[in-house]
């Protein structure tokens, strides 16, 4: 099976870049806000925050063009955490 996320957001605060084994990881958080409204007629105003991990010449790339406030789309999959069984 294959499953995929597409985020379309901006970023939350600049991004995290670290080595692992000889490899970059950089690590960000992307919001994402939806607007509708509701059925008492009011606008109501949702933000989702999803954390971000890229690896490799990817990690790099995005240490170095991506900052806070910028608008930018990921695609990639959820990781499920062990222990909540929750997205990570």
């Amino acid at each position: 099976m294959y499953q995929s996320i597409t985020i379309v957001g901006r970023v939350g605060q600049d991004p995290e870049m670290r080595y692992t084994g000889g490899n970059a990881v950089t690590n960000f958080s992307v919001a994402t806000d939806r607007q509708y409204t509701d059925a008492n007629g009011e606008r109501v105003k949702e933000t989702t925050w999803f954390r971000v991990s890229v690896w490799g010449k990817q990690a790099e790339a995005c240490n170095s063009y991506v900052s806070k406030g910028k608008f930018v789309l990921v695609e990639g999959r959820l990781q499920c955490d062990p222990k909540t069984g929750g997205p990570r």
